[in-house]
């Protein structure tokens, strides 16, 4: 009787362990395969600020230094595709933001990233970017108009603007672009390019923003690049820094209404720009206008330019 007993308990218990085994397989195995959170990075490439490049003719194509500086923007970016996906992107997304935004050689770009390329496009330099995003990074940029020593400083146009003000601040392209990332939520956490560049994102974004010096300009037109492959490695490097450290990162916002001020290199170029509703004119060279959405304020404030080219 008492044999009898022990097997009656002993059984269903032995049934009871094998299910909850049973269920805590599959548990895990429903948890092994499920499919890692998405995380997606944006890069803006420029190539005033990529390694080698001292001269306009190394960003023209029709100057035969194009071709050698399309390969250094290559692997300027790569490298950076490369510490991104090392420290866990899901997707990296690269679009070309130099001139006709046709520079970067697609067939070698790392296959992993995906390519925007051509122009026009509705957020220029920033084209593809939403919410979506985890990080964002700049990678070839240049000092803004009038900074010195600097290589090929300039603010969107070298022909037409003298200086961008946006709610007071004199903006580079980094900081008119970081603030669209911003209207997103988007976080810019690495930026590349000349040492003055680097000071000047970092003066504006932040100490903690993580930037990677390719040289250092002599003057304008000449620098000391950087030994090249300790340049790879930095910037393979710096890419994998930034997106561990995204989570100590935040948006670079301004705050509405947003007030934007043109300075033009002549009164002429401010001319067709006055005809448009909602912009004045407080000076022969100066445009302003005022908009509550960021990013409808940045392209107006680029048809403005398109404008001054052809004043």
């Amino acid at each position: 009787m008492e044999i009898r007993t022990a097997r009656f308990f002993l059984v269903p218990c032995l049934l009871l362990s094998i299910l909850v085994l049973w269920g805590q397989s599959l548990a895990q195995g429903k948890a092994a395969a499920a499919p890692r959170p998405p995380l997606k990075v944006f890069i803006s490439v420029d190539m005033e600020g990529i390694w080698g490049v001292v001269h306009g003719n190394q960003c023209s194509s029709d100057s035969p230094e194009y071709q050698l500086a399309r390969k250094w923007m290559v692997q300027d970016t790569n490298a950076v595709v490369q510490g991104l996906f090392e420290a866990g992107a899901t997707e990296v997304v690269v679009n070309d933001s130099h001139g006709s935004m046709r520079n970067i050689i697609a067939s070698e770009l790392d296959p992993r990233a995906v390519l925007i390329s051509g122009s026009p496009k509705p957020m220029s330099m920033m084209e593809g970017l939403d919410s979506s995003f985890a990080a964002c990074i700049l990678v070839g940029y240049h000092a803004r108009a009038g900074s010195a020593p600097a290589i090929l400083d300039h603010t969107i146009s070298g022909a037409a603007i003298y200086s961008i003000r946006i709610n007071g601040i004199e903006m580079p392209e980094l900081g008119i672009n970081a603030a669209i990332a911003g209207y997103f939520n988007v976080p810019v956490v690495m930026l590349t390019g000349d040492t003055e560049t680097c000071r000047q994102a970092r003066e504006l974004l932040g100490q903690s923003l993580v930037v990677v010096p390719v040289k250092e300009a002599v003057n304008r037109l000449a620098a000391r690049n950087y030994a090249r492959d300790k340049v790879l490695a930095d910037l393979r490097d710096g890419a994998r820094k930034a997106l561990n450290s995204v989570k100590g990162f935040q948006a670079y916002k301004l705050q509405s209404p947003y007030q934007f001020e043109i300075n033009l290199h002549t009164s002429q170029q401010a001319e067709l720009g006055v005809l448009i509703p909602g912009v004045k004119r407080p000076a022969p060279r100066t445009l302003t206008f005022t908009s509550q959405d960021y990013l409808e304020g940045f392209k107006l404030m680029r048809a403005l330019i398109a404008l001054a080219g052809v004043s």
